[in-house]
């Protein structure tokens, strides 16, 4: 009998395992082979065109995370987002992106979209008029990223997904930030799925990896693609990703509960100008965020009032780290300015309301108490 409807824990767990056949493991085993027989069967397998045993297991994982059809896993996240592009936009054609969305994104259209002759449109906001207004004739794809990095600005998902199916165009979304734990935008309508995967389904600051989800159709065009340039995963940290997702469910509850509390202690601290959580009942597209989302995420940004120096207060800090990347058990902050954004010029940024004194606050899975108490002491270790 199959078991269908299963529950987000249980497809964390067990969809995607590989079956030990030979042995009867509990766990997946490795296959870390680069080289297949392939006379007498009827698949050519080989890492580079994403189809081993682990690469091809992993993917159904995310596949039935993300309700879609299927999935590819890449070296980083950034491997994933610009062979989704590449996949769909050639010479001559045209994208209209979010403009409040992750630096590194940001900058390899600004970097690599004019040396290959592709348009682009960064919106003048995240609501779905200012994506319609920057539609051209031959634009193809929108790019959306909900909640953004570092801002956490909420795009309406299914009214994005309905002007590209009445403009005949393919529509994205980076779900790094919320992961399907808290949103699925297939069910909204979109069409492509990323994630850099090295966030939340890693979540111990261990992995690099990057995920694509959505319709067998697509993800062949996406294949066609990459399979020439390659940014394949290893099989060994296809195997570790795996082994990490089993627990994706719990750490991530456990991180948004924390965000939720943490967003809410700082709202109310003087020491604090403002903070951005979509979970805020104050923040603009509360309402909205909770039509789309299971969950509000881990993620937050705040920023601290004028005599208290950013970097310093993040000196101070003991028991969060001041770190790169984010989505890892242990809590982390940053400077967007330093960081994720810092190859963006200093207009691009206050253009899309970065600041040198916003925080990125990445909530792990440690206990709410300790993480409010490093912080006062952050401040007062640092206020003039």
């Amino acid at each position: 009998m199959k078991l269908e409807n299963q529950g987000l824990n249980t497809i964390c767990t067990h969809v995607g395992e590989v079956p030990d056949e030979q042995f009867k493991g509990a766990i997946s085993p490795i296959y870390l082979s680069s080289s297949y027989q392939f006379m007498d069967v009827d698949v050519k397998r080989y890492p580079r065109y994403f189809n081993t045993p682990n690469q091809e297991y992993l993917a159904k994982k995310i596949a039935a995370l993300e309700h879609t059809e299927t999935a590819m896993i890449f070296g980083s996240g950034m491997a994933a987002i610009s062979h989704m592009f590449l996949a769909f936009l050639k010479s001559g054609d045209h994208i209209v992106v979010q403009n409040t969305l992750y630096g590194g994104t940001s900058n390899f259209i600004r970097e690599e979209f004019p040396k290959l002759n592709i348009e682009f449109t960064f919106t003048n906001g995240y609501k779905v008029e200012d994506f319609e207004a920057a539609i051209q004739p031959n634009t193809k794809l929108i790019h959306i990223e909900t909640p953004s990095n570092p801002l956490l600005t909420i795009t309406d998902i299914k009214a994005i997904a309905n002007l590209g199916k009445q403009k005949n165009i393919v529509t994205s979304i980076d779900n790094t930030f919320a992961s399907p734990v808290n949103q699925n935008p297939i069910d909204f309508g979109i069409d492509l799925v990323m994630h850099s995967a090295t966030k939340y389904f890693g979540g111990h600051s261990d992995i690099c990896a990057g995920a694509v989800a959505g319709s067998k159709d697509h993800l062949d065009k996406i294949w066609n693609v990459s399979k020439n340039y390659g940014g394949s995963l290893s099989d060994f940290t296809v195997w570790m990703l795996e082994r990490s997702m089993k627990t994706m469910g719990l750490r991530v509850k456990a991180q948004t509960k924390n965000a939720n509390k943490l967003a809410k202690w700082l709202d109310k601290q003087t020491f604090v100008k403002q903070v951005y959580y979509p979970g805020l009942k104050s923040h603009p597209e509360h309402k909205l965020a909770k039509s789309q989302m299971k969950g509000f995420g881990a993620m937050l940004s705040f920023e601290l009032i004028d005599n208290i120096n950013s970097d310093q207060f993040m000196k101070q800090l003991q028991l969060i780290k001041a770190s790169m990347s984010l989505a890892g058990i242990e809590s982390t902050m940053l400077s967007p300015t330093q960081t994720s954004h810092s190859l963006l010029t200093p207009e691009q940024r206050l253009e899309i309301g970065i600041s040198d004194g916003l925080i990125r606050f990445s909530l792990g899975i440690e206990e709410a108490k300790d993480l409010k108490a490093d912080i006062k002491q952050a401040v007062e270790a640092t206020i003039k």
